[in-house]
């Protein structure tokens, strides 16, 4: 058996990277870390659930006692809010990162992931680059800049540890049906109605006002899951990027079915910071120059080297997240739930709680 511990397994990537290790192999051992681990119903069924706090002050001494005699630890765990909190933020991504690298070189773990995002390179809307692009996070983005953040510590573990086999994956924009309802608390909540996606699904939106230029990529959950594996199974060092094809502003427009009107991405960046500062909207103006001043990203290495290539199109993950968003579907786990910033736990809690087997508590 091959024992995957994978930090954040209840979120967006987490779960497809659960799908894809249940479809790769039934002998895996998963762990599951995460504050609030989700009941025992599928997909989550077949992991064991370690509750943890990774900003916790006992976080690392916990971890290495889950990570002892594990083949791989995949540390996707990331707070996204509050992001009125930049200290609470950086305090808890950072801290919770080295808290991961320390437990998993303690326990002897042989394999790390690490899951970073294109928005840790540098802004470049018109561009398209590699992976050895310089790393220095979107400005203004407390997400961009935490993950170069947490990239510039991985690569310190690196230069320290050679012997543990250490992978990045930068995915673009992660879709999955079943994430929407926590997609509309992010960043569509309170102001934007849901039932504008379902215009949008059912082609009964005429016009589309999108930021222009703009130029997108999306990537399945299921997929980036499938990155991981291929990484794990080939013992691949350094960072990979993650993502489907390009859409452009026509392209993300007709997947609703409408005609797309550009508009000036300063316009709207300027609209989307009033309503942020009122309250209006979760989406900050750092999280719009994610989606619009982020590189378009090469996926040549994941291809070559991994043999890996996208199941889902931009085009079909577009179409997933519209319908999602739509019906405000969630899976059953509280990460992905709408009201996850509402019942937030504030503060450090003690990171142990009881390991629990979620097949064995049906």
């Amino acid at each position: 058996m091959v024992k995957v511990v994978i930090t954040g397994a209840s979120g967006n990537v987490g779960t497809g990277l659960i799908r894809a290790l249940a479809a790769d192999s039934p002998d895996h051992e998963v762990v599951g870390v995460c504050r609030r681990p989700p009941d025992a119903v599928p997909p989550y069924d077949s992991v064991t659930w370690q509750a943890c706090d990774l900003a916790a002050d006992d976080a690392p001494e916990v971890l290495e006692e889950v990570m002892r005699g594990a083949d791989a630890v995949v540390h996707l765990a990331w707070m996204f809010q509050p992001v009125r909190d930049r200290t609470r933020l950086q305090r808890t991504n950072f801290k919770g990162t080295a808290a991961v690298l320390r437990a998993a070189r303690r326990a002897g773990v042989p394999r790390v992931v690490h899951c970073s995002s294109l928005s840790a390179y540098g802004p470049a809307p018109t561009a398209t680059v590699r992976e050895d692009a310089a790393t220095t996070g979107i400005p203004g983005s407390l997400y961009g800049e935490g993950k170069a953040e947490a990239e510039a510590e991985l690569a310190r573990f690196v230069a320290e540890n050679p012997d543990i086999a250490v992978a990045i994956v930068r995915p673009t924009l992660v879709a999955q049906a079943g994430a929407s309802a926590s997609y509309l608390a992010l960043f569509l909540d309170p102001v934007v109605p849901r039932q504008i996606f379902g215009l949008m699904r059912r082609g009964r939106l005429p016009v589309l006002p999108l930021p222009s230029p703009l130029r997108v990529q999306f990537v399945h959950a299921d997929d980036v899951g499938d990155a991981i594996v291929r990484i794990l199974h080939r013992r691949a060092r350094g960072p990979f990027n993650i993502a489907a094809d390009t859409l452009e502003l026509e392209d993300l427009a007709a997947v609703a079915g409408a005609r797309a009107v550009p508009v000036p991405a300063r316009v709207v960046k300027a609209v989307v910071t009033v309503l942020w500062k009122l309250r209006a909207l979760h989406m900050s103006p750092g999280w719009f120059d994610v989606g619009t001043t982020s590189p378009l990203i090469d996926t040549s290495r994941a291809r070559d080297e991994l043999g890996w290539v996208p199941r889902k199109t931009s085009a079909d993950c577009a179409r997933e997240q519209i319908a999602g968003i739509a019906d405000a579907t969630a899976l059953p786990s509280p990460a992905l739930r709408r009201d996850r910033f509402r019942t937030e736990p504030r503060g450090v809690r003690p990171a142990h709680q009881k390991v629990r087997d979620a097949a064995s508590s049906r």
